[in-house]
């Protein structure tokens, strides 16, 4: 065959396989595209879902916390446990913080354990707190209920008359 007719063959096979490409979906692609689109779909969906927790412990971030029972306290662990607590409602970390256990009060049907949470904002600069609050935690640990029920918590904040549950 001459170098004119292959040429031209070429040509043809080229047209013949262009026309098909266009008529015929490629399947190879279609597959790949659908494979792609689930993957991203399934990544937006986990962003999504991230940047909404993110949002609501922003929001809410003491929403979480999970009291102990009347069968794990201790007074170590209950100030741990308000230690726990504050360190997550307070979102500047330039605050210090204390929390001192009182004292027991034994009332007829429970026990009062009573704590004194005390922060300041203090640096390097200014050792000596500017600003500085307190408040009382109360954990009251029930003589009548079950190992497994949880304790309750209560606070107040200095000079004020609000109790917080």
């Amino acid at each position: 065959m001459s170098e004119t007719q292959n040429s031209t063959s070429q040509k043809a096979m080229d047209k013949d396989n262009k026309a098909a490409s266009q008529t015929m979906p490629n399947t190879q692609d279609k597959d790949y595209e659908d494979k792609l689109t689930q993957v991203a779909l399934a990544l937006v969906e986990d962003v999504i879902n991230y940047a909404v927790k993110i949002v609501e412990e922003e929001q809410n971030p003491l929403k979480n916390i999970k009291w102990m029972t009347h069968g794990e306290f201790t007074v170590e662990k209950g100030r741990k446990q308000i230690d726990e607590y504050f360190s997550k409602c307070v979102s500047k970390k330039c605050w210090a913080h204390g929390v001192e256990f009182i004292e027991r009060k034994d009332l007829i049907h429970s026990f009062l354990y009573i704590y004194y949470v005390h922060w300041s904002l203090s640096t390097a600069g200014l050792p000596v707190a500017q600003i500085s609050a307190g408040t009382y935690f109360t954990m009251k640990v029930s003589k009548t209920k079950p190992p497994d029920a949880p304790i309750g918590v209560f606070y107040v904040g200095d000079h004020q008359a609000l109790v917080h549950r």
